[in-house]
């Protein structure tokens, strides 16, 4: 299954889902189906592992604790 980006036309929301081919998403937030795919962000390899605490850390101050586990997300 593929992992596709959506944002919700109702509630502005931005999600990933993984979603077969007969499958229709909807939103987590509000459960609309009007969704507008979006193109994925691709993720190079990160050499520094203090530019990727920055970069998490800036995520993470913008509401976006997706890419953490929850172990991780208690030590921020």
């Amino acid at each position: 299954m593929p992992l596709y980006a959506y944002t919700c036309n109702d509630c502005e929301a931005e999600f990933e889902a993984l979603v077969r081919s007969s499958d229709t998403p909807q939103c987590p937030a509000c459960g609309s189906g009007k969704l507008t795919q979006q193109v994925s962000r691709i993720c190079k390899e990160i050499k520094y592992p203090a530019i990727a605490r920055s970069w998490r850390r800036r995520a993470a101050a913008e509401g976006d604790l997706s890419n953490f586990s929850k172990a991780e997300r208690g030590k921020l």
